[in-house]
């Protein structure tokens, strides 16, 4: 489980985040916090994974939390949740490292994705040895705070996730047919994440043409791994 520690001066909405959070498998509120103070406290008791924080707090700015976070030697995550438009304030979040930038208001899905491409992000990096450059490359334009395109309706983050894997891991180009089959899903569905990805410019996709019927659509990833 993935632990959040959600941070909102109105506890109303603190309650109904931390409700969105709880429909989403694989995380749990471990506890809420109203101020900057009280966020610094509940970290250092409570050791969350991931903090939802707002940036408009009563006694810090919530850039101002996120740098005491780090000088107290905390690694936890940040997704802040605000209202704040302001170039500076986003760009600030950028150089702080947070992990993405939700605009209020917004509604369960547009949390839910950034939650879910959070929590593979996170299994990604995990199973990553570091053992080549290119394997460093990977990591670092991953970590910046700008999220994917959300995926289309009925598509999860995980199962994007596995065919960009099967792709990178590809000696060439697959198939949806192979693809599906390393996978563990159906032939129609691997098609609908590979032509999604195509269409976002990361798979590059061309035909093989046999002796009789429609030619094959091979798929081959065409962004660095």
């Amino acid at each position: 489980m993935i632990d959040v520690l959600v941070v909102d001066d109105d506890f109303m909405v603190a309650r109904i985040n931390s409700g969105f959070v709880g429909k989403v498998d694989g995380f749990r509120v471990v506890g809420t916090a109203g101020t900057g103070e009280q966020a610094l406290t509940r970290v250092g008791e409570l050791r969350p994974d991931l903090v939802l924080l707002d940036l408009y707090l009563p006694d810090l700015f919530g850039l101002d939390v996120i740098g005491r976070i780090r000088a107290g030697g905390h690694d936890c995550d940040i997704i802040v949740i605000s209202a704040a438009r302001e170039i500076e304030a986003v760009r600030g979040a950028a150089r702080q490292g947070v992990n993405s930038y939700l605009l209020k208001p917004f509604d369960f899905d547009d949390l839910r994705v950034r939650l879910e491409r959070y929590a593979a992000r996170r299994a990604d990096l995990g199973s990553v040895v570091i053992s080549s450059q290119a394997d460093v490359d990977r990591v670092i334009a991953g970590a910046g705070p700008s999220p994917s395109p959300a995926l289309p309706k009925g598509m999860s983050v995980e199962t994007a996730e596995l065919v960009r894997r099967e792709l990178c891991a590809a000696d060439g180009t697959l198939s949806a047919g192979e693809c599906a089959s390393r996978v563990g899903i159906s032939r129609v569905s691997a098609r609908r994440y590979l032509e999604h990805l195509v269409a976002l410019g990361h798979v590059h996709v061309s035909l093989k043409y046999g002796a009789t019927g429609r030619p094959e659509r091979r798929y081959r990833w065409d962004r660095p791994r």
